[in-house]
């Protein structure tokens, strides 16, 4: 089996919690072969722990040689530089979502992306899951669906974080590069939400660009892109989110909330006449956490509910495998960014309703 050697952009909480870990994890198939971060220590920290070679900058790192593939696991606002950088190097990319944060950016490197003839893969997770592809494979024609639930009643990272992993926090990253970080993001934020959009507009965007990507991505893949954003709302200074979707002959809604009760629903539920589908997700924040897959059945006289898993494979690991499998073999991945590109349009058209609601 081929090692594909990579180097790592952004050795954050998500690096550190789940990209590096699990890149060791999986030493037949990959070799950590160089890390790099704005910050010194933390790249200092994340080579010594990973026997990998610390670059002093992403030029370096993503015109190395000897590296195959650069994971691009940066800030939202900066992953179309990264992008950009690994793509002219000739490197192949495992990004993760969202791709960009405007359609904009997306649209701006997507020639330079076809042209290149590498792989850019983008992470959605949730999509690899044992239980998310057990539903694809399960799910009813599309004319026989009658609605479509999406949900995110989430308590954020921190609350798992402190109990279950030793993260590594830098120290030495200046006042002045993080106003200019918070300034990029802002400007882009601003793009998609309209120049005097107000702070809770903002952060529901950020909202949606994080953590519903995933499920707002893997809606799309089950049962395709809806016809249009029936009505959207938004609450709680942007962290309650509701959209309703047009499919034709049948809605969608989808809701997010962010709290601190320390739970995390994630789920997709689908039903036909006679069919309910439910797929459930767990924090992503502790590894190996199950993921499930409930089918309910009914005819005039019997219900029957089977229960698929729990299945306790991370779809993270999945997901890596996937993306190796798509590299040695240069097939292209179901996570493209031409893919990627439609949920940053259907988030762009659910910022509108947002838009809409709140001057109302």
């Amino acid at each position: 089996m081929r090692i594909v050697r990579v180097g790592l952009i952004g050795l954050g909480e998500v690096s550190q919690l789940m990209h590096l870990p699990i890149l060791a994890d999986h030493r037949h198939l990959f070799e950590i072969a160089g890390v790099f971060d704005v910050s010194p220590s933390l790249t200092a920290h994340c080579a010594d722990r990973y026997s990998a070679k610390a670059y002093d900058s992403a030029e370096a790192l993503a015109s190395a040689p000897d590296i195959d593939a650069v994971f691009v696991l940066t800030p939202d606002q900066t992953h179309r530089h990264y992008l950009d950088m690994a793509l002219k190097a000739g490197k192949h990319v495992f990004l993760e979502k969202p791709a960009c944060l405007t359609l904009e950016e997306v649209d701006s490197v997507m020639p330079l992306a076809r042209q290149s003839g590498c792989l850019v893969f983008v992470a959605y997770m949730r999509r690899y899951s044992a239980s998310f592809l057990k539903a694809k494979e399960m799910m009813p024609p599309r004319e026989e669906l009658r609605y479509v639930r999406v949900r995110d009643l989430i308590c954020e990272g921190p609350f798992f974080i402190r109990q279950t992993r030793d993260i590594f926090y830098p120290d030495d990253l200046d006042d002045a590069f993080l106003e200019r970080s918070r300034a990029e993001t802002d400007s882009l934020l601003h793009d998609v939400a309209g120049k005097d959009a107000p702070p809770s507009l903002m952060r529901a965007y950020q909202v949606l660009t994080g953590l519903s990507s995933h499920s707002l991505s893997a809606m799309r893949e089950l049962i395709g892109l809806p016809q249009r954003v029936i009505a959207a709302h938004h609450k709680q200074n942007g962290e309650q989110i509701v959209a309703l979707f047009d499919y034709g002959h049948f809605t969608a809604v989808y809701e997010a909330l962010i709290d601190n009760v320390a739970r995390f629903d994630a789920s997709i539920e689908v039903y036909s006449d006679r069919r309910r589908m439910s797929v459930g997700y767990d924090t992503p924040y502790i590894r190996n956490l199950p993921t499930t897959l409930e089918v309910t059945d009914s005819t005039d006289t019997e219900t029957e509910t089977r229960t698929f898993g729990p299945s306790y494979t991370d779809p993270f690991s999945i997901e890596l495998n996937a993306f190796h499998d798509h590299l040695v073999n240069g097939t292209t991945p179901k996570t493209t960014l031409d893919d990627s590109r439609q949920d940053l349009a259907l988030m762009a058209d659910i910022v509108g309703r947002l838009r809409e609601s709140s001057s109302l």
